[in-house]
C-alpha cells in the first residue's frame, strides 16, 4: 500500500521511523516529499547551528523509504488520490499524511517587508540572517538588532543575534517573558538574566511598525508608547500559524484561526488523510511542542498498519504533556505540569525566591498538599525531571522537601505509569519492562528499546535511575563505564594511564576502548587524567583537541561570548604595583572590573584574539594563571589572621599563599576551592569549602568535603591541632586521593557521600594508610608542585599556542597591529601578517 507523507520535519520524520519500526512485514511503501533542499533536522536545536555549527541532521530513513526534497507540494486531488508538486510530479497514495508544520507569524506592521527583517524558523533563515549580520558589522558598526516575541523561539533567536556580535532587544507584548510557559515571579527573574546578560527587554510594549532608513532597509523599530528603538536587523518570533493552505484548498475543514481539523486518530474528515504535527487541530488546540507532534506520529502509525489489517486501532491522541525544560543564554527554565492553577481550582502554591542568586521556583500543589500539579523553575532547574514525573501523584515528602530537590526518589519508587520521557510518551513501567524482558544493562540500550531520551535528553538522569535500580532489585552489578568509547569508569581510567604510563588520547582508546575518536564526556575526562598525572601543558600537541570550552583558550566563557581573565592572587595579598598594572589593563581594553569572595580581581569582556595581550601585561608584571577556567584549584581564601587582627591565633595569610602556591595548576574531576580562618570566628567560611583549615591555640583544624552551590554541603572535622607539616601532609593525601577516585564532574562533597565507609575511611586511608598507598600520594604530589609551570606564560611564549587565538568575522574592529583585514567575496575575513595565512574563511 501506498503511503504518501507531505513534509519531512521532526514530525514526519518521526512517523516514517514509527511506521518502518512497526511494519516488519511490509505492508506499507512510503515515499516524503519535502519543501526543503534538506532532509529533517532538529529544529528545537536551531541556535546551536549558529552558535557552535551543531550538526542538527535526524539520522537518514533506510533505502526502502523513498525521499523527495526541495519538492514542495501544491495540490491534493482526493478524488483521484494523487498529489501534485512544484516540479510536475504526481504521485498515488492509499493514504496520505500531511505533516507540513507552521509558519512564523508576523503581524501586518507597517515595514515587515524591508531588507533586514527576518523571520527564524529553518537553516535558511539562519544562513541569510548570519550573511546579514556580519555585513551589518561592517556597513552600520554598533547598529542593534530586535527580536519581536518573548518565547521560547524569541529568546533562543535573541542568543542568536547577540552571539553574531548585534545589540540586541527583546520586544514582547505579554507583560513578561515566556507568558505561555511561566507566571509573572518566574517571567520576571528570567527577565533579570537576560538584562544581565547586556540585553534590553521591552514587555508589556506592543510594535507599532517598522520604519526604514536611507537605504530603504529597516533602521528603526517604533514602539506603541511612542518610543523608537534603533535597529538594523528585526527578527520576528511571535508566534506561529498551521501551515494548513493545501488542506484549505482540498476542501478539508479547518479551524477558525488555523489548523486542519482531526479527530482523536490525528483523521481529517477523508479517512484517506491524517494530519499530524503543528499543522493539525485536534480538540480545538494546535500543540507547539516536539512531545505532542510526537504523539501523534505514533497513533498515526498504530492506526496505519491497522487500517492495512482491516482492523481498528485503540491508538489515540488525548493530549500531551506540555513540560519543557531548556538553557536559554545559560539559564535554566522549566516549566511543568498546570503552572497556572491557582485556588479557584482548589490548588495552593509553594514559591521560592533568591534574587541574589537569580532562583525562582514554584511548586501547585492539591490543597491538601499532598499532589503535585504543576511548578516552574527558573535558575536552577536540577530537581526537574524528578518533579515532572511525579505530576498527578503524591509527593514521597513535604512540598518544601520537594522545592529543594528533597524528595528525588530512586527510579523504582516511581508510580507504574508515571510519564518518564514526555518526548515519546515513555512511562516507567514501558521502561522497567524493556530492562527485565530484553536484558538491558546500559542506558544507550534502554533508549534504542524505549526511545526514552532520545528527543530533548532531559529525562535521561531519571532513566538511568530507573536502569540502576532494577539492575541493583536484580543483583547485577551496576555499570559505571564512562561513556561508549569505555567500559572503565574514570577512577579506573586514572589508574589504567598511570600505571601503564599512557600519555596520548589515542593511546588509550586504542589500547583500553572500543575505537572511534571519542565524544564530548570522555575526551574532557582523559583530557584532566593526562593533566593531574603531569602530561604537560594542555594545548601541546593531541591534549589540545580534547580541551572543553574554556581550557581550549585558558580563559572562562561567559554568557555573551567573551571570555574573563582572572589572574592569581594568592591569600589575597597583592602590591599597589600589580594592583597598578591590572587597572591600566582593565582600562586600556575596556574590561568589567570585579572583585571576587575568593579574594582576587576578575576581568570581565575580553574577547578571544585580546587574551594573549593582555596575559603579556599581566605575566610581565609578576601575574600568573589563577585556572578560573578549567577543573582545577581556583583559590584559598583567607581572613588577615594572627597579623593583623586582635583575635587572630595563627597566621592565615601566610598558610593560605603556602597552600595556593602548592596546588595551583591541580588539575582534579571538578573545581577545588579552599579557605584559612585565622580563629575560630570562620571570617574566611573554611567550612564551606572542599578543604579549609581553622585556627586554633595548638595548631590547624582540618575540615573536608564541603562546598556552596544549590546544594550546600557543611565540610567535616577530619583532624584537629595539626602542626603545618602535618596538615599540609594530609591535605596532599585527601585531593591526590580524590583526584585517584572520583567520578567525571564529582565535586569533593558528593564524592564523600559516595565512599563506601565515608569519613572514617577516609581518615584510615589518608592518616593510618590502610591501603598502603601514602608514599604514591605523597610523591605524587611532589612531582605536581616540581613540575608546576604557568600555563599562560607558556603560551604567550609559543608561536604555535598562540596561533588558536584569533579574530572571527563578526569582531572586525580589534585593534591587534598584527592583524589587518581583506575583503574577499563581500566579506570579511581575518589575515595574519607575519606568519602563515589563517585559513579562517567567513561563514
Amino acid at each position: 500500500m501506498r503511503l504518501v507523507v507531505v513534509g519531512h520535519g521532526p514530525t514526519g520524520h518521526r512517523l516514517v521511523e514509527a511506521l518502518r519500526e512497526r511494519d516488519t512485514a511490509g505492508v506499507w511503501r512510503i515515499t516524503v516529499v519535502g519543501e526543503e533542499i534538506r532532509p529533517a533536522y532538529d529544529r528545537v536545536a536551531l541556535t546551536s547551528y549558529l552558535t557552535e555549527d551543531a550538526e542538527l541532521a535526524y539520522p537518514a530513513h533506510d533505502a526502502d523509504v523513498e525521499m523527495i526534497t526541495g519538492d514542495p507540494v501544491v495540490g491534493i486531488d482526493r478524488d483521484a488520490r494523487t498529489i501534485r508538486t512544484e516540479h510536475g510530479r504526481e504521485i498515488g497514495y492509499d493514504a496520505l499524511v500531511l505533516a507540513t508544520g507552521s509558519a512564523p507569524f508576523v503581524p501586518p506592521v507597517e515595514g515587515r517587508d524591508l531588507p533586514g527583517v527576518f523571520v527564524y524558523r529553518t537553516i535558511d533563515d539562519l544562513e541569510a540572517l548570519r550573511e546579514h549580520c556580519a555585513n551589518l558589522t561592517t556597513s552600520r558598526p554598533g547598529a542593534g538588532g530586535v527580536v519581536v516575541g518573548g518565547g521560547l523561539l524569541g529568546l533562543e533567536a535573541a542568543r542568536a543575534l547577540q552571539g553574531l556580535g548585534v545589540d540586541t532587544h527583546v520586544v514582547e507584548v505579554a507583560p513578561w517573558l515566556m507568558p505561555r510557559q511561566l507566571d509573572e515571579g518566574g517571567g520576571a527573574m528570567l527577565r533579570r538574566h537576560i538584562e544581565g546578560l547586556d540585553m534590553k527587554v521591552h514587555a508589556g510594549t506592543p510594535m507599532a511598525g517598522l520604519e526604514a532608513g536611507e537605504t530603504g532597509a529597516v533602521a528603526r523599530v517604533a514602539l506603541a508608547d511612542g518610543s523608537a528603538i534603533d535597529a538594523g536587523v528585526v527578527v520576528f518570533s511571535a508566534g506561529i500559524r498551521p501551515r494548513d493552505e493545501l488542506a484549505r484548498e482540498c476542501g478539508l475543514p479547518v479551524g477558525e484561526r488555523g489548523g486542519i481539523v482531526v479527530d482523536e486518530t490525528c483523521r481529517t474528515a477523508d479517512p484517506a488523510v491524517y494530519a499530524v504535527g503543528e499543522c493539525a487541530l485536534v480538540g480545538g488546540q494546535v500543540y507547539g511542542l516536539v512531545a505532542p507532534c510526537f504523539s501523534m506520529a505514533e497513533v498515526v502509525a498504530d492506526q496505519l498498519l491497522a487500517a492495512a489489517a482491516g482492523d481498528q486501532s485503540p491508538a489515540c491522541f488525548t493530549g500531551a504533556d506540555l513540560s519543557t525544560k531548556l538553557k536559554l543564554m545559560g539559564v535554566d527554565v522549566a516549566s511543568f505540569g498546570d503552572p497556572f492553577a491557582g485556588p479557584e481550582q482548589g490548588a495552593l502554591d509553594v514559591t521560592y525566591t533568591d534574587p541574589v542568586a537569580g532562583v525562582y521556583k514554584k511548586l501547585i500543589v492539591s490543597d491538601d498538599a499532598r499532589t503535585l500539579l504543576g511548578g516552574v523553575l527558573v535558575g536552577d532547574a536540577e530537581s526537574y525531571p524528578t518533579l515532572r514525573a511525579f505530576i498527578g501523584a503524591e509527593l514521597p515528602g513535604t512540598p518544601e522537601q520537594a522545592l529543594f530537590g528533597g524528595t528525588e526518589a530512586a527510579g523504582g519508587e516511581l508510580p507504574g505509569a508515571t510519564v518518564i520521557c514526555s518526548c515519546n510518551n515513555v512511562n516507567a513501567d514501558h521502561i522497567r519492562c524493556a530492562i527485565r524482558d530484553e536484558g538491558l544493562t546500559d542506558v544507550g540500550g534502554v533508549k534504542g528499546c524505549t526511545r526514552a531520551g532520545t528527543s530533548c535528553g532531559s529525562c535521561v538522569p531519571l532513566v538511568k535511575k530507573i536502569l540502576d535500580a532494577e539492575l541493583t532489585a536484580a543483583g547485577i552489578e551496576v555499570s559505571r563505564a564512562l561513556c561508549e568509547h569505555f567500559d572503565y569508569s574514570r577512577a579506573e581510567l586514572f589508574d589504567i594511564v598511570r600505571v601503564r604510563g599512557i600519555t596520548t588520547f589515542t593511546q588509550l582508546i586504542s589500547q583500553h576502548g572500543k575505537g572511534g575518536r571519542g565524544c564530548d564526556i570522555c575526551k574532557p575526562v582523559v583530557a584532566s587524567i593526562l593533566a593531574s598525572l603531569g602530561n604537560g601543558h594542555i594545548l601541546e600537541g593531541e591534549q589540545a583537541a580534547l580541551q572543553d570550552t574554556n581550557d581550549h583558550f585558558l580563559a572562562n566563557m561567559q554568557k555573551n561570548g567573551t571570555y574573563s581573565v582572572v589572574p592569581r592572587i594568592p591569600g589575597g595579598e597583592i602590591t599597589p604595583d600589580k594592583l597598578i598594572v591590572i587597572g591600566e589593563v582593565a582600562r586600556d581594553f575596556g574590561l568589567y572590573t570585579k572583585i571576587t569572595g575568593g579574594q582576587r580581581i576578575d576581568l570581565f569582556g575580553a574577547r578571544v584574539e585580546q587574551l594573549p595581550r593582555i596575559w603579556k601585561r599581566l605575566v610581565d608584571a609578576g601575574f600568573e594563571s589563577g585556572h578560573a577556567y578549567g577543573k582545577a584549584l581556583r583559590t584559598v581564601k583567607s581572613c588577615v589572621g594572627s597579623t593583623w587582627c586582635r583575635y587572630g591565633v595563627q597566621d592565615s595569610v601566610a598558610m593560605a599563599i603556602l597552600l595556593e602556591l602548592r596546588y595551583r595548576g591541580l588539575r582534579a574531576p571538578h573545581k577545588l576551592k579552599s579557605a584559612v580562618s585565622g580563629c575560630a570566628r570562620e571570617c574566611a567560611e573554611a567550612q564551606s569549602k572542599d578543604f579549609g583549615i581553622i585556627a586554633t591555640e595548638k595548631g590547624w583544624n582540618l575540615y573536608v568535603a564541603g562546598n556552596g552551590g544549590m546544594r550546600p554541603r557543611h565540610a567535616d572535622l577530619f583532624a584537629t591541632d595539626l602542626d603545618d607539616e602535618t596538615l599540609v601532609r594530609y591535605i596532599d593525601r585527601f585531593l591526590m586521593f580524590y583526584i585517584r577516585t572520583a567520578d567525571r564532574l564529582q565535586r569533593t562533597a558528593s564524592w564523600l557521600e559516595s565512599l563506601e565507609g565515608g569519613l572514617d575511611y577516609l581518615r584510615e586511608v589518608i592518616i593510618e594508610d590502610r591501603l598502603g598507598i601514602c608514599a604514591e600520594l605523597d610523591a605524587a604530589m611532589d612531582r605536581h608542585v616540581g613540575s608546576y609551570a604557568d600555563e599562560w606564560r607558556d603560551a604567550i611564549e609559543d608561536p604555535d599556542k598562540l596561533s588558536r587565538f584569533v579574530s572571527f568575522v563578526n569582531a572586525p574592529d580589534t585593534p591587534d597591529p598584527s592583524i589587518v583585514f581583506e575583503q574577499e567575496r563581500d566579506q570579511i575575513k581575518p589575515v595574519l601578517v607575519t606568519g602563515p595565512r589563517l585559513e579562517v574563511a567567513a561563514r
